[in-house]
């Protein structure tokens, strides 16, 4: 039985239980002062950006890699009835939010504060579950049926929202300020009503940002408690049925301090006031998005006669209503004050941020990149409880075995694996480390295949290529070593070179391809993926399977597999089978292959054969072995001359986003390495200038600030890398190859030892390298090899507004690249 706490007295002083915040998972570096005296960069920080033009992100409270995430959830704006001639109106879209992470910007209207997020993904989100609505007046119809929320919902100003690390707050336009603030696994919201008037909480426990298949809700009005749970999934289930299900169930115990005067609940569209429990999900629809007039939910009247403001304090869990309970007693016990809670997570955040300390720069430039490291440290999610149980791949509660500390959920492998996961094993290596073996574990309940994405409990197969071994590459490189990774490897060199059933189906393709290694038969068989295979794109899938293969050659390297090492070495190469020398008049690309060996009709510009990019973007993907592909575009000259075409238009202006399929998308995946292959070439000065550029004009400090999609913080660690001045280009490596600090200084406090970068005459219009000193010595190289983040060190830039087209420039000083 669920053990009864007693809340109503919120005025009990603040209870040491609230000092295990920090522990089992999140990161735990402590405050310092910065070297320019700045304490607090989690002041720096503004959640709106990201929130408009495509990036998705959340404005609401959490904590680093936190499980939960209070924030608003908004509908999208649609004309409420279909009207001839307008395109949209009477969708099959019913109950999709206004964008993926719940919130979009020019949105003005809040139908709940939901509890869970996924952080700046596309689709059409998930999670956003549990959303609670403050509302003023009677309940007189069920909220399953107001499409739209222009009942229950409420209209908001921006001039009335406050976002901060740890906190959010809004003035509703139905006369209730909302404030919301967490810890790891729990929240505490504040909730003050309009005096007079009748204070009202709905509970749309079966609103989940993508529909559910099942919901409950049960009020306890005697002890002030509602809880209950929603059973939910179907992320990008409206793609096809391959994932519209549901595959997660999330729990939740919310303990009120201020009496019911009655109680409500709702069924699909009934209405049933004076009950106090409900039951029943909204179903996914005929197309995967939430009908109208489903679900079921449950309200409660306050007493606010003696205090306009309502605390609410809640707790969930993926295993169980009574691990809930346990989370939130051990982190938001009885006596804690919404003020406490608040102040100790902005010092969360403050301890995390710290880890790296800037100078110099201007204002927003310092807005902008603490901004992008805290989106960096959003993507994953804790799913793991206090007692260390958490719900697995197979269905079936585990609980974690040593050393691991946590297990995590939420892996968008496709994004993640080319600089975030980087990132956060530079900063925390052990949480890294968990991360691995939480992947680790989730293959093993998974039968030994591991997913390319997946969200909390769920399989979901979204995306292209095996980014798991380049991922678990990547955080052993990086110094997280806490994890098996000699088990890791071991299933990963099986999963690549045995087919499974998976492998061998069609089933969810294109975007959903069921395989870890789609069409792996034909990969072993012709060395390529072909058109017609199972795969979103043939191509991209080549490449992508070519630096999963690098990835496992670095691990077997690391194992001590000399032959495994070389093998894989040799099979990572396969992605000059699809290199057409006769491609076009300019010369050859990279394309779709038919498995007889002819070569279909090919555009540069077109997408045929490749995921969310052109021909022309993906023709540089083999960040691996750059030197092999400038070899067969026939030279370093004359890949020169097509690596200039891609960057920059015939007037002489960068090409760096919006210029077409011929050109660089700096805003998603397939073209973030490429500003960086000019340091492979010799012209480091162009690596400076277009990634300088990128930094100036398609990141700022506003709503409409990040280019595209997030992808969990992937496109933010792009930024705070960049603006470090360095970049780890080789999947499964830790070279880090060099561009030029934003920053007059950079200080990156890590276990492994710090990383201080200082950079004389930084600034916006310096951004070329005049000399550079490794550790006091000088050096020409444009790369720092593994050593260097081993044991961290010092790097000393003289920066210049003009560039300086002798250093850096011959062979030697150019990044390794890796081939047989």
């Amino acid at each position: 039985m669920m053990r009864k706490l007693g809340w109503s007295d919120r005025r009990i002083g603040w209870s040491a239980g609230m000092l295990v915040l920090l522990a089992m998972g999140t990161l735990t570096a402590k405050t310092q002062q910065s070297d320019n005296g700045s304490a607090n960069p989690a002041a720096l920080v503004n959640l709106l950006i990201g929130t408009t033009n495509g990036g998705n992100d959340y404005p609401g409270a959490t904590l680093p890699l936190g499980m939960l995430a209070w924030s608003p959830e908004e509908p999208r704006n649609r004309p409420r009835r279909h009207v001839e001639g307008v395109p949209g109106s009477m969708r099959d879209d019913h109950g999709r939010p206004a964008a993926p992470g719940g919130y979009e910007y020019t949105a003005n209207r809040i139908s709940g504060f939901s509890l869970t997020h996924l952080m700046g993904t596309g689709c059409a989100g998930a999670g956003g579950d549990i959303p609670f609505m403050p509302y003023v007046g009677e309940v007189t119809s069920s909220p399953a049926s107001d499409e739209g929320a222009e009942i229950y919902g409420s209209a908001f100003s921006h001039d009335d929202e406050t976002a901060k690390a740890g906190y959010y707050k809004v003035k509703l336009e139905n006369g209730v300020t909302v404030e919301l603030t967490s810890t790891l696994r729990t929240g505490a919201g504040r909730f003050t009503y309009p005096a007079g008037k009748t204070a009202v909480m709905l509970v749309r426990t079966a609103n989940s940002e993508t529909g559910s298949t099942d919901a409950h809700v049960k009020i306890d009005a005697t002890n002030r408690i509602v809880s209950g749970s929603v059973t939910s999934g179907n992320f990008c289930g409206y793609l096809g049925t391959t994932d519209r299900r549901s595959y997660y169930t999330l729990y939740f115990v919310a303990h009120f301090d201020a009496p019911f005067l009655s109680t409500g609940t709702w069924q699909d569209a009934t209405v049933r006031a004076g009950t106090s429990e409900a039951s029943g999900g909204t179903t996914f629809g005929a197309k995967g998005f939430v009908p109208p007039a489903k679900g079921s939910g449950g309200w409660v009247v306050l007493d606010t006669s003696r205090s306009a403001s309502v605390e609410v304090h809640v707790g969930i869990s993926y295993v169980s209503e009574e691990n809930a309970e346990a989370n939130l007693l051990a982190e938001n016990p009885p006596g804690s004050t919404f003020e406490r809670v608040r102040e100790t997570a902005h010092s969360a955040w403050n301890d995390t941020l710290s880890r790296v300390q800037v100078e110099g720069g201007t204002h927003d430039e310092q807005v902008v990149f603490y901004t992008a490291l805290y989106h960096t440290l959003l993507g994953e999610n804790l799913a793991s409880d206090v007692d260390g149980r958490y719900r697995g791949m197979d269905g079936k509660v585990h609980s974690l075995a040593a050393p691991q500390k946590a297990q995590y959920s939420t892996f968008s492998g496709w994004d993640v694996y080319r600089s975030q996961l980087q990132l956060l094993t530079l900063l925390e290596p052990d949480v890294a480390g968990d991360f691995a073996q939480s992947l680790l574990n989730q293959a093993n309940q998974n039968g030994g295949e591991w997913d390319r994405w997946t969200h909390n409990s769920g399989i979901t197969h979204v995306m292209n290529g095996d980014p798991a071994a380049p991922s678990i590459a990547d955080i052993l490189a990086f110094g997280g070593s806490n994890f098996d990774a000699r088990a890791a490897y071991k299933s990963l060199l099986l999963a690549a070179t045995v087919p499974t059933a998976h492998d061998l189906s069609k089933e969810g393709c294109e975007v959903e391809c069921v395989g870890q290694r789609p069409s792996l038969d034909q990969w072993l068989k012709l060395h390529y993926i072909p058109v017609g295979a199972n795969a979103w794109g043939p191509a991209a899938d080549t490449l992508e399977d070519a630096t999963a293969d690098f990835a496992i050659s670095e691990l077997a390297r690391r194992m001590g597999d000399d032959s495994t090492h070389s093998q894989f070495l040799v099979r990572a190469q396969y992605w000059k089978n699809i290199f057409n020398p006769q491609a076009t008049s300019e010369g050859g690309y990279i394309q779709n292959r038919n498995a007889d060996g002819t070569w279909p009709k090919f555009s540069p510009e077109s997408d045929d054969g490749f995921v969310e990019g052109s021909a022309a973007q993906y023709l540089w993907m083999v960040p691996f072995n750059a030197q092999g592909l400038f070899t067969m575009l026939g030279g370093n000259e004359k890949a020169s001359r097509r690596l200039n075409a891609f960057f920059y238009k015939p007037d002489g202006s960068l090409a760096v986003t919006e210029s077409g399929g011929l050109h660089a998308e700096l805003n998603n995946e397939p073209s973030i390495e490429t500003p960086w292959l000019f340091d492979f070439l010799g012209q480091p000065w162009k690596t400076q200038e277009a990634v300088r550029k990128v930094l100036n004009s398609i990141w700022t400090n506003s709503p409409r600030g990040m280019p595209g999609n997030d992808d969990l913080g992937e496109m933010s660690s792009w930024y705070v890398w960049s603006a470090i001045g360095m970049y780890p280009e080789i999947p499964g490596r830790a070279e880090l190859v060099l561009g030029s600090p934003l920053f007059t200084a950079v200080h990156i406090r890590r276990p492994a030892g710090d990383i201080v970068v200082k950079a004389h005459n930084a600034g916006t219009n310096a951004p070329y390298v005049q000399s550079l000193k490794v550790n006091g010595k000088t050096t020409t190289k444009t790369w720092l090899p593994e050593r260097f983040v081993d044991h961290g060190g010092t790097l000393e830039f003289e920066l210049g507004a003009t560039p300086n087209k002798h250093w850096g420039t011959s062979a030697k000083d150019a990044p390794p690249s890796f081939e047989p």
